[in-house]
């Protein structure tokens, strides 16, 4: 083998090795791309939602159904409902009716692939906003309280957005000032993972505390006071009344006493709607 060929080889192979190489950069850069899409995708605003959406709390379900999965029956179908702002709603039905399937696809919980149908938020449709945006724009309190180890300031306010004054007065609202005053640590004191430390009662009063602090249009309550004695449940019935008379709130409950005072109770049985009226028109149906 002459120079020549020597040299044509090797600047060939030099070639084809830079080739790989450029290959294999571009996909690396391709894939980061595509992943830094999808991670910034739910961070992209929406033309669709004001900044101050949603200001008035108005929701509606058009025709909507939703299921687990694309071989499982749906457990929400053809659902048509329509929530003025400021009413409170009950829900009550059997287990597995439907019922907490209603909160999940309010928080888009399930893929948008085992959905049909729209719902809507002061009319702008759910799926069209970033999910950060949609989800933070909700408060939902379920029935075990959700508590974090740290302080009871940072359960009370994680990102810091509040005052000290607004977390006092807060607490004052729950009538648990007087208890967090009486702690050397007041608002530092610690509060263990699942708020082991205090009673189930306190903690459900410091997720309502929280809820006052957000002050967000829209509340969802899972079975909210299912667990708690009945001077708390009392206190929470006295706050969603003076609290939140203007916000928009579902209840999800299994004792009618906890939906009594509701504007309107809605009845599912097997992912459908079987009733929608206040509650003594229902009763003096099955009359």
């Amino acid at each position: 083998m002459d120079v020549n060929t020597s040299a044509y080889i090797i600047v060939q192979a030099a070639t084809q090795c830079l080739a790989l190489i450029l290959t294999v950069l571009s996909s690396f850069i391709l894939l980061a791309t595509s992943i830094s899409i999808a991670l910034l995708s739910n961070q992209i605003d929406s033309p669709d939602a004001a900044l101050n959406w949603p200001d008035e709390g108005r929701i509606e379900f058009r025709n909507y159904s939703l299921r687990y999965g694309a071989n499982l029956p749906y457990a929400l179908r053809n659902i048509d409902l329509h929530i003025e702002s400021g009413q409170k709603i009950g829900i009550i039905g059997r287990t597995g009716a439907g019922k907490s399937s209603l909160f999940k696809g309010l928080y888009r919980f399930v893929d948008q692939s085992n959905v049909t149908g729209d719902i809507l938020i002061d009319d702008v449709n759910i799926h069209r906003l970033p999910l950060n945006h949609l989800r933070s724009n909700l408060t939902a309190i379920p029935q075990q309280p959700v508590m974090f180890s740290g302080s009871l300031r940072y359960n009370l306010d994680p990102f810091n957005s509040y005052s000290d004054e607004q977390c006092w007065k807060v607490l004052e609202d729950v009538q648990l000032k007087q208890f967090v005053q009486n702690h050397s640590a007041g608002l530092q004191m610690s509060i263990s993972e699942w708020g082991r430390n205090l009673s189930v009662g306190q903690c459900q009063l410091i997720n309502f505390a929280r809820a006052i602090l957000k002050n967000r249009k829209i509340l969802l309550f899972d079975e909210a006071t299912a667990n708690v004695d009945q001077r708390t449940d009392d206190l929470i019935q006295t706050l969603i009344k003076n609290k939140f008379h203007d916000r928009t709130i579902l209840i999800i409950a299994h004792r009618l006493n906890t939906v009594a005072k509701c504007d309107h109770i809605l009845v599912l049985d097997n992912g459908m709607v079987v009733n929608y009226d206040t509650l003594t028109n229902i009763l003096n149906s099955y009359q």
